[in-house]
């Protein structure tokens, strides 16, 4: 699957926005039948261009009011020490995003708590005991304007009459 044709980014782009879809819904909505819709939805994900399905969960409900996004500074650059914070970093359900980046600082982690008492507790207990961390920089997020986005897909070339 070298190229996606407007078929596939239908179903993408279905997808992303609901899910749930059952096959028959999607199929009509993309405007195929039933079996080339599952058989092309299968090929997405054996491709790759699907990762999986889940539920999306508020957090605030969840008692998770506080998002906070943490910088780290590496120690050493070295790659057996990144390994070993990545591996690290990964172990820690709290850290429900990281990124290696570039300029200033090494890894951006977006953390949940419950609260700032709680967010201390883990920062303290957890983060800064991290394997290779020189220093750590925290921001709080005072509140979401876009979370969540389904990604932008390209739309299909129009074709010529």
């Amino acid at each position: 699957m070298e190229t996606l044709d407007k078929f596939d980014l239908a179903i993408l782009r279905e997808l992303q926005a609901d899910g749930r879809l059952s096959n028959a819904e999607l199929a009509q909505r993309v405007g195929l039948s039933a079996a080339p819709c599952w058989r092309r939805v299968r090929a997405l994900e054996q491709a790759g261009y699907i990762l999986g399905y889940r539920a999306e969960l508020d957090r605030r409900k969840l008692g998770l009011g506080v998002l906070a996004f943490v910088r780290l500074d590496a120690e050493h650059i070295a790659a057996d020490a990144t390994r070993a914070l990545e591996a690290a970093i990964r172990k820690l359900p709290e850290v429900i995003a990281c990124h290696y980046i570039s300029g200033t600082g090494t890894f951006e982690l977006q953390v949940v708590a419950t609260d700032l008492d709680g967010f201390s507790r883990f920062a303290l207990k957890h983060l800064m005991t991290l394997p290779n961390v020189k220093d750590m920089h925290t921001s709080f997020s005072l509140g979401e304007v876009k979370a969540r986005a389904p990604l932008p897909l390209p739309h299909p070339p129009a074709r010529s009459r």
